[in-house]
Parts: C-alpha cells; structure tokens; sequence
C-alpha cells in the first residue's frame, strides 16, 4: 500500500487518482487545513481507498497509519506552500513542514518503511543566477516556505546515510491545470494561485487583476514562469516511485517544461479558453520577483524517461472544464 500525505489537496489529490487509476492500494493522511474533503468524497466514488484525518505533527496519529495499514512506500505532499504567508508566520512553516515530515520520517524508520517521494520546490533555488535553472544551481532559498523545504531535502540526505532511508525529491516549478475529465480539480479557500483566480473572475462581475512589472527584460515586459500540467507532474512522481521501487538511489530532479510563458501570455490565453475579456490593470515591480523562472529538466527526462505532454493551453482549458463543473455541482 502506497502511502499519499496531503492527498485532499490540489496536487495530492490528482496523485490518488493516478495511482486509484493504476490500481494500487492507497491510504490519505491528511488534516483537511487546505485540503478539502469533498475532493476525498469525489475520489472514492471512482474507487474506494483509505482515507484517515490526522495530522503529521502528532507523532502517533501519523505513526499508527503504519501500524494499522500494510505500507511500502511513501508520496509526501503535506505542507503549507504560501510564500507570502509564510514570511508573516514562519513559525507555522517550520512546525508544520519540518516537524511533520520529521514525525513521518520517524514512522518509517519504526515501521521499516525506506521509500519515499517527496514535494519539493523551484523555492529552494532562491535568486536565479542563470536560467535555465539545473540541478546543480545553487540552493539558496529567499523565504520560509523554500526554507523549510530545503531543511526538509537535507533532513533526508542525512537520513539515507544513517538509515538508509531512500528519497528522490521533485522541485515543481508552476503547477496548472486539473483532471482532463474535470472530476476533479484545484480547490482551496482562499485560492491564491493566478490561473485559477483568473478563471473564477469569469463568473465574477467587476473583479480587476494587477500585472506587477511590465519593464522586465523579456518578450513583453511581464515575468516569465515555467508552467507545468498537474497531470503531467503526477506522472513524474510515478515514475520516481517505480524508480525506488527497483532499487534506485535517492536523487532530486527538477519539474518543468522548459517553455516560459509570461503573464500576459497567460492573461491572453485564459481570454481566448474562456471567450471572456479579463479586466487588467498595470501595477509597479515586486520586491523579489525574478524576471525569469524556467527548468531545465533534461535530467528527470533522462533518468526517468519523463516527459511533459501538456500546452498551457490545455492545462487552462481543463482548469476552466473543472471550474465550470464545480460550480454547477456545489
């Protein structure tokens, strides 16, 4: 039995149904603080799984999963991952990210468990120095949130040496899109993340959007960010578990397509998905916003025979379908 912590959330829950598809067993741990428990309900209609609320950060609540449930292997996604939030309270990052995965590394080693996959980020790279950003590009992370991911990445580098414990780690760049049959999709409260917000504006009157910077060097002016199919990336983390699962060493790769698309690029391609103009003013540059944030990803294509197969307009169109359906299925 596979193991999928924060598996009620937007990519957790995309993973589930991957793995449901394959037909694998699967046991959700997760405490619902942004996870969301119709997506739970959706998913078992599809097929049924274990599905257990608790929190990582109550040592026996994650370590009696193990007990309880014949696990193998592990596909960590629990974590709070807002950059601006996590500046405000730190405290909230490092207890919840750290000292939860701390808690769940403790139950495998205790229950012999030596696999696992874990939900990293383009974060811990900080600054870009050259784009695009490789493996070996420095980690230096700039907030929190990249910080406790990366505490998190060294925790299990440590852990291999002593334990044995074996881990392939996958940075995400940005994630888009949802289930291509709309079944399921992304939903948090409050959403926070543009594409979705854009797309929800379509249902909105009056909603306004800020561009932040159009004088960067680039095509147009506006940032470019690497986006990746949630489908796509959900593929990835298969694949490094098949990986493990033959004896593969602990390794770290870097999920993106290597195709930058800017933010008025994005603006225009919700526009034409949705058939709708979306109303945009221009703002001053962010503090800390990279003009650019592209993988390069020839490493995880390599070792992994990965592949990315989605357009950023396929990814928005199937995020549009799942909104559409959402709202007329509340």
């Amino acid at each position: 039995m596979i193991l999928v912590t924060g598996g009620a959330g937007y990519i957790g829950s995309h993973c589930v149904l991957a793995l449901i598809e394959k037909g694998l067993n699967v046991c959700v741990f997760d405490n619902l603080s942004t996870g969301n428990i119709r997506i739970i309900k959706d998913l078992k209609k599809i097929k049924d799984f274990e599905f257990v609320e608790g929190d990582l950060t109550k040592f026996e609540e994650i370590n009696n999963i193990f007990k309880n449930y014949n696990i193998e292997s592990v596909i960590h996604f629990a974590a709070f991952s807002q950059v601006q939030e996590s500046t405000i309270d730190p405290q909230k990052y490092y207890i919840n990210n750290v000292y939860g995965t701390l808690n769940l590394l403790k139950a495998m080693l205790e229950n012999n468990v030596k696999k696992i996959v874990f939900s990293s980020t383009a974060a811990t790279y900080g600054e870009p120095l050259y784009i695009p950003i490789d493996e070996n590009h420095p980690q230096n992370p700039i907030n929190p949130y990249g910080k406790s991911k990366l505490m998190i990445e060294n925790i299990m580098d440590d852990y291999e040496k002593a334990y044995n414990l074996k881990s392939v780690r996958l940075r995400y760049f940005n994630v888009v899109g949802a289930d291509k049959k709309a079944r399921i999709g992304e939903l948090h409260n409050p959403e926070t993340h543009l594409i979705p917000n854009i797309l929800k504006s379509v249902f909105e009157k009056n909603k306004e959007f800020k561009i932040f910077g159009i004088n960067y060097d680039t095509k147009d002016g506006t940032c470019v960010r690497d986006y990746i199919n949630v489908e796509d990336l959900v593929q990835a983390h298969i694949l490094a578990l098949d990986y493990l699962n033959k004896g593969g060493n602990t390794n770290y790769f870097n999920l993106g397509t290597t195709i930058g698309n800017t933010v008025k690029e994005v603006f225009d391609s919700c526009e034409k998905i949705t058939g709708k103009k979306i109303s945009v003013c221009i703002e001053g540059k962010r503090a800390g916003d990279p003009a650019t944030l592209v993988a390069d990803n020839s490493k995880i294509r390599k070792v992994l025979n990965w592949e990315p197969s989605r357009t950023l307009d396929e990814s928005i169109k199937t995020a549009y379908e799942w909104e559409k359906y959402y709202r007329s299925n509340k």
